[in-house]
């Protein structure tokens, strides 16, 4: 240990942050357990020069008035020899040498440097990649656990993202080196570095691609006020214009379909409708069920129910397959969706009693 490992801290301080103090507290916490592991189990304090970079090892021992333990106590009587206004109970040191320990300490000063390195690295990618939740990134796939499903991603910078099988869209098939974009649904601090957990399935993830896809969106013109996603089947997306000269549906679409084709491309064709957000919740409900056409909507605020009817021909369409279009609805607009078919409706308000 010598001036010119003083020199490196400082550099390391200044190109990389890592405190030039906090390294010299942790190179005498090392020296302190490899001097011990080297040279038996006593206690001692080591102490690096912050001017010269020398190393000087303090052997302690607690006084006493009978040693029991020589490699940890020291008498009175000898103690006062080297100061005589030493007490029972304090601590006493006196400085040791050994030859092997200057190898040593270079070796375990150098361990030390090169962990808070690679700590002080990780730190740094972790602060990058926490930064980033709630965000798109681009992943390239980089291999797969057949035996857990989880598929890992190469996000950049050495980092290894995973997708575990919840947040993997049902059927898709991800091959090794293809690229493609993933929502960063956590950030969690280990000590091999940032865990980043993406998905696929999220909501987040089709928001943030109309944000890259739709200018307007972007530019905060248009809003994407709701989404109600069941990944890699359908999608339903409320959007406002805030500037009544721009169509939220037909920005959002596209020319030629355009915008909207790129987003369901990368969700490997997951169909998506568009629909007009409202602050009346009746004409909202009405639009939320789109492609279907719909004649009447009754709010009920206890309950927070919208009993809906739409033509006969429509019922099947409105409802979806298997309550696809309906729940979806439901989901977008947060409210309890009813729907009945004109029949049937009229068939309740007659007291026929006939139901669907």
């Amino acid at each position: 240990m010598n001036a010119e490992l003083l020199r490196a801290l400082e550099d390391l301080e200044r190109e990389r942050g890592i405190g030039k103090e906090i390294l010299l507290q942790a190179i005498e916490a090392a020296l302190v357990s490899a001097y011990r592991r080297n040279f038996g189990g006593q206690n001692v304090r080591v102490l690096v020069d912050r001017e010269t970079g020398d190393i000087k090892v303090y052997s302690q021992k607690t006084v006493v008035e009978k040693v029991q333990d020589p490699r940890l106590e020291i008498s009175l009587e000898e103690a006062r020899l080297s100061n005589p206004a030493i007490q029972l109970g304090d601590i006493f040191e006196v400085e040791v040498q050994h030859r092997e320990f200057g190898r040593i300490a270079a070796q375990t000063a150098k361990q030390v440097v090169v962990q808070r390195i690679r700590e002080a690295e990780r730190g740094v990618m972790y602060e990058e990649f926490s930064s980033r939740e709630g965000e798109l990134i681009s992943a390239q796939v980089s291999r797969q656990d057949r035996a857990t499903r989880t598929i890992y991603l190469d996000v950049g910078k050495g980092v290894e993202a995973i997708l575990p099988p919840q947040e993997q869209i049902p059927g898709e098939v991800l091959v090794e080196g293809q690229r493609i974009r993933a929502y960063v649904v956590e950030v969690r601090r280990t000590p091999k570095g940032p865990q980043v957990t993406c998905s696929r399935t999220h909501p987040g993830l089709l928001r943030r691609l109309f944000e890259l896809e739709v200018p307007e969106i972007h530019d905060g013109v248009v809003e994407l006020k709701a989404i109600a996603r069941e990944a890699g089947s359908r999608s339903k997306a409320a959007v406002y214009s805030r500037d009544e000269n721009v169509d939220p549906v037909g920005a959002c679409v596209g020319p030629k379909g355009l915008r909207v084709e790129n987003i369901v491309k990368e969700l490997q064709g997951e169909k998506i409708d568009i629909v007009r957000w409202d602050p009346d919740p009746a004409v909202f409900v009405a639009n939320a069920l789109s492609p279907a056409k719909v004649l009447r909507v009754d709010i009920e605020e206890n309950g927070r129910v919208a009993r809906v009817v739409v033509p006969d021909h429509q019922l099947s369409l409105a409802i979806g397959r298997e309550g696809q279009n309906a729940r979806l609805a439901a989901k977008l607009t947060g409210w309890k969706i009813d729907i009945k078919s004109e029949s049937q409706a009229r068939a309740l308000e007659e007291g026929t009693g006939a139901i669907g």
